[in-house]
């Protein structure tokens, strides 16, 4: 039993599964606050463009 605790516990397997979700996160981070930047340009632009159309 005892043998077995202190395989599970050098088991580093799963360390590399949630070191790319950490990364995998950052990346949807960041990608979502630059959409959000170009979004909220682009929507002044289509606002200033509707407005000299009309």
């Amino acid at each position: 039993m005892l043998r077995l605790v202190s395989r599970f516990l050098n088991d580093e397997s799963g360390a590399t599964a949630i070191e790319y979700c950490l990364i995998a996160v950052g990346l949807s981070i960041v990608i979502i606050t630059a959409v959000n930047g170009i979004g909220s340009g682009m929507n002044t632009k289509f606002s200033s463009i509707n407005s000299s159309l009309k």
